[in-house]
């Protein structure tokens, strides 16, 4: 099974990932939804780390967490979300379509990531906006597989999003061109100079098929609180007010490590807060 995809995607995309230290994996693995692709760096041997893009973006933006230190402890494996812009490809006739779907999904991408067979032990697993929301969702499900869990910037994992936010998105999600990409961009991260390979990729998604994301209720705290959490919030997220968010986790997850990294925004969190990222996980989260 392959993807199609418009060979400027593929170009900004190939940009992006050859940006990533060393050399770089990239394994297209079977799941009962489809192929799904992973790219990973870092030595074999090392714990793996699995991480989740935000909606709308690819594997690819964790390049630079991966070069700002992650590889030195963990081998570190990129997943493109099922049914988004990238090279995951879904299984004809059968759609992700819920959180049972999802877990089922990452079930079968774990079975296959590094020493993380069904047999194996747990993975640290990590993951930015909807990608939070699916591992914390994995997580409560899977807790036995998952030695950590890493939330940068959650959505809807314990609060929900700004009503402000999701009318400047509407237009974006229900019609997304390049043009209103880069508009909800500027206007999210307060037009910061972001990485210009990297806005490039994010107009090209705009030529994706639109696929309907998994929603949900937030996640059951309580198998979380069982399991070592970090949480790390972007100061300047319009999505949701991060002190907020910071208040409930506390109240949810007593035993999270929370942290609110000024000056930061939402959607650029992975990449202008990724040297703050990878000095909180070369430390762990136990």
């Amino acid at each position: 099974m392959s993807v199609i995809v418009p060979g400027s995607f593929r170009t900004a995309y190939d940009e992006v990932l050859g940006r990533w230290p060393g050399p770089v994996d990239r394994a297209d693995l079977p799941t009962p939804y489809g192929v799904t692709r992973v790219n990973s760096c870092g030595p074999a041997t090392a714990p793996p780390l699995v991480l989740l893009p935000g909606g709308g973006a690819t594997s690819t933006v964790w390049g630079a967490c991966a070069a700002a230190g992650l590889t030195h402890r963990y081998q570190v494996h990129g997943v493109d979300l099922m049914g988004d812009p990238g090279f995951s490809v879904p299984q004809p006739g059968r759609p992700v379509r819920s959180v049972d779907d999802l877990t089922g999904w990452l079930d079968a991408v774990l079975d296959q990531i590094g020493t993380a067979g069904p047999d194996a032990g747990p993975v640290l697993l990590g993951g930015h906006s909807y990608g939070a929301w699916i591992a914390a969702h994995y997580a409560a499900r899977r807790p036995k597989r998952v030695a950590g869990l890493v939330l940068l910037d959650p959505t809807r994992v314990f609060a929900g999003l700004s009503p402000a936010y999701v009318l400047r998105a509407l237009p974006m999600l229900a019609r997304p061109t390049p043009r209103r990409i880069r508009s909800f961009l500027a206007w999210e991260t307060g037009r910061a100079t972001l990485d210009p390979a990297w806005l490039r990729l994010q107009e090209e998604s705009a030529g994706f098929p639109a696929v309907r994301p998994v929603i949900g209720p937030l996640p059951d705290p309580a198998p979380l609180r069982e399991l070592s959490v970090r949480v790390l919030l972007a100061g300047r997220a319009r999505c949701h007010d991060p002190r907020r968010v910071a208040r409930a986790v506390a109240e949810m997850l007593p035993g999270a490590r929370t942290e609110v990294v000024p000056g930061v925004s939402h959607h650029a969190f992975p990449l202008a807060a990724a040297d703050a990222i990878a000095r909180r996980l070369d430390a762990g989260t136990g």
